[in-house]
């Protein structure tokens, strides 16, 4: 079982839990000289569920107590063990279409992308690529923002898309990674010719503990014989609330750049909670995080594996 540093992942769903060590809090905690050390129970099993809070204007909400938060495991309120309101680093994998639909707007996407980059903090890492009809990755992670830039202005366009192979391989680029692992996949249109399908990208997403945010652009393009408008692809939305990331669904390219900013701005401010569940029973449970505050939400891993397989003890 591989070891989760609890740092800050909102992932609002059906992501299968991992194991949470006191060891991995402790040596987290030990490396952070502001932070308080939690109080666990001997022989716990911990359930790491990050959220992300926004107020009814959608704004980001930083700074709140535990006592905020209420988690439910298939509707029954649990006990919170663990939380956690600074900021965490994480690992990314940025991924951008780069098919025909995209060849005007390709400027403009990659100025916003710059923003994100721009944005990661020095313990942060990322990695971009780009898809079409072939899947392009810069390389290996690092948190040079110079090189990540750099690397955008390397990859290649074509034509057609293979948006889920796309996001499928982006998750494999993260297997052996520790800590929060996230893919931000942009697209304007539908998946057309990839041999994965939707599930098997949830799937994935769901085992290997990846967030998923994505964001889509609704735009027009000449194909070379007439005007056509594309939207993108309705599973997107489904893997972002399944694995706890967000979906944003623009109008306007002049709305990327904010809207790149925006999720970085997410990713850096997360709880993150956790809980020992009371049933171990093998089988998918329903989680959900509630706010006593009225006017406030917060997105967060809908369900979770209660398996020993899946929870390590924290003695």
């Amino acid at each position: 079982m591989r070891s989760f540093v609890i740092p800050a992942l909102v992932f609002a769903s059906a992501a299968v839990v991992p194991a949470l060590a006191l060891s991995d809090v402790e040596g987290l905690i030990r490396s952070r000289g502001d932070a308080q050390e939690p109080v666990f129970r001997s022989s716990t099993r911990i359930v790491p569920v990050i959220a992300t809070v926004i107020d009814a204007q959608g704004r980001l909400v930083p700074g709140l107590d535990q006592d905020e938060f209420t988690i439910l495991d298939n509707g029954r309120p649990q006990e919170i063990v663990f939380f956690q309101n600074e900021v965490q680093p994480f690992t990314a994998v940025v991924m951008l279409d780069y098919s025909a639909s995209m060849t005007a707007n390709l400027d403009r996407l990659q100025a916003a992308a710059e923003q994100f980059l721009l944005r990661l903090l020095p313990e942060d890492r990322g990695q971009v690529g780009s898809f079409s009809d072939k899947i392009q990755f810069s390389g290996t992670f690092t948190n040079d923002r110079d090189d990540l830039i750099f690397a955008l202005k390397d990859l290649q366009f074509g034509n057609p898309t293979r948006l889920y192979d796309a996001i499928f391989e982006s998750i494999a680029m993260l297997e052996g990674v520790e800590g929060r692992k996230v893919v931000l996949v942009f697209t304007d249109g539908d998946d057309t010719s990839s041999r994965r399908g939707m599930g098997d990208v949830l799937d994935r997403a769901k085992n290997d503990e990846v967030m998923i945010y994505a964001i889509g652009l609704e735009s027009e393009y000449f194909n070379g014989q007439r005007m056509v408008r594309t939207r993108p692809d309705r599973g997107l939305r489904r893997l972002a609330d399944e694995t706890g990331g967000g979906y944003f669904e623009l109008k306007k390219t002049d709305e990327l750049a904010p809207t790149f900013t925006r999720v970085v701005q997410e990713l850096h401010s997360q709880y993150t909670l956790g809980f020992s569940p009371t049933v171990l029973d093998g089988r998918e449970h329903k989680l959900a995080v509630r706010m006593k505050q009225s006017g406030m939400n917060a997105r967060a891993r809908r369900t979770y594996v209660a398996s020993p397989d899946r929870l390590s003890p924290t003695d």
